[in-house]
């Protein structure tokens, strides 16, 4: 007889462990292959196990709470469905994908107060939910290994924890010089006929981090128009073809990828991030894209070392990510990483908006619907109105290290770099 460990799958390059949220199957139950074995969650992804053969769970060797490393023997699935007096292990690695319950790249940290402690992803959502102090968290006795503090050390915590009177505004130490005020929201009130709809947990971490974003950053959106006509007419001319040819649609997004590489690469302080009073000017060019998904929430798949891609290379990168982004089957590595986002408001005829920057990045750029309009064209025969193909981009920024002047020059920079486009250009 022979058995099957199942072992913590790697999440992600920079992933080293996760939590154990939820066991979706018991010690005695049959397992059919592929049927989801345990939840599991990081700071990044949260994911299900499957497991690989057919057979019964004789072992779960950890509890729902632990945090486990990568690499290590989580359960153990008799493949005779019982249990083996002396069983052949044979260990299997699970591969694991980004389902629809799964946070996206834009969900980040939250509590920013300083801790010398360690508590998992799942002690951390839980605080953040319920609002609970870095401060708080230090107080609570862990019940868990070394003292560690485990869910349910938080759900009684928060079970006899007295009430206190509202406040209007809780202050928050955030350094040791400096504290923020983090106003509270309002009490909102139901109306006969309301309906109330629970947030997932991916959008209760997006609307965490929008919050977050909003908080950290000094927002700043500059505004430019764009003449696209050589860049449409290009592409009607070269659709057909290239979808015969390589099986797939060509976007407009791929050129502006592009483009937005070859302006980072002029001005890279805005292909940065901020830690404290330091600036980090990214190396590499990784830009996000936004994509909406059927569920309505959002993920960002990242495209990495956009400059170092031809045309044709960001045309692949862009359409593989969006097809595998809709239908959940994301790797962890596709949605990390990030140094630039782009979203495309034009994709629901949005002529602009003001989007929220992708912490730690410092700027977003939004593309806005392009749309036929009247324009005044320079001729050697004097001022002419034609009928151009326009279309707006913004770039909402940091201001703690982007100016006004820096955030102007990229977006000119972006409208030279897409009103100059070469229409016999190749792909």
């Amino acid at each position: 007889m022979a058995n099957f460990e199942i072992i913590m799958p790697k999440l992600g390059e920079s992933i080293i462990e996760a939590t154990i949220t939820k066991w979706l199957k018991k010690v005695g139950d049959a397992v059919a292959e592929d049927d989801p074995i345990v939840e599991i969650a990081t700071d990044k992804v949260d994911s299900e196990i499957p497991s690989p053969v057919e057979g019964k769970l004789i072992k779960s060797l950890f509890n729902e709470g632990d945090v486990v490393p990568v690499g290590t023997v989580i359960a153990i699935v008799s493949m005779d469905g019982e249990d083996a007096a002396e069983p052949a292990i044979i260990s299997v690695e699970v591969e694991t994908n980004v389902t629809d319950k799964q946070v996206t790249a834009v969900v980040s940290e939250i509590i920013t107060e300083k801790s010398d402690k360690f508590y998992s992803p799942l002690v951390k959502s839980i605080a953040k939910q319920e609002n609970i102090s870095t401060g708080e968290l230090d107080s609570i006795k862990g019940s868990g290994k070394d003292e560690r503090v485990t869910k349910d050390d938080v759900l009684g915590y928060l079970k006899n924890k007295t009430s206190l009177p509202a406040k209007t505004a809780v202050p928050q130490q955030v350094s040791e010089t400096k504290t923020v005020v983090r106003q509270e929201a309002p009490k909102v009130k139901t109306e006969a006929g309301d309906t109330i709809i629970e947030m997932d947990r991916m959008r209760r971490l997006i609307a965490d981090h929008m919050v977050m974003s909003k908080q950290v950053s000094p927002h700043v959106t500059s505004f430019i128009d764009v003449d696209v006509t050589n860049i449409v007419n290009w592409r009607n001319k070269v659709k057909d073809s290239f979808q015969k040819r390589e099986n797939q649609k060509i976007t407009y997004t791929p050129i502006f990828f592009h483009a937005a590489a070859k302006a980072l690469k002029d001005y890279p302080q805005v292909n940065a991030s901020v830690d404290g009073y330091k600036m980090i000017l990214r190396k590499n060019i990784n830009i996000g894209m936004a994509t909406a998904l059927p569920s309505g929430n959002l993920i960002v798949p990242v495209i990495k070392n956009v400059d170092e891609k031809n045309l044709l290379g960001v045309t692949k990168s862009v359409n593989d990510l969006a097809n595998r982004a809709r239908a959940n089957k994301l790797d962890p590595d596709d949605i990390q990483g990030g140094t630039f986002t782009i979203t495309n408001f034009g994709s629901f005829d949005s002529l602009t908006g003001t989007p929220v920057i992708n912490q730690p990045q410092v700027a977003i750029l939004a593309i806005g619907a392009i749309r036929k309009q009247p324009a005044v064209l320079e001729t050697p025969m004097g001022d002419v109105i034609a009928i151009r193909s326009i279309m707006i981009l913004s770039l909402a920024y940091d201001h703690r290290i982007v100016d006004g002047a820096l955030g102007g020059m990229y977006l000119k920079r972006m409208k030279e770099l897409l009103e100059n486009f070469d229409p016999n250009t190749e792909i």
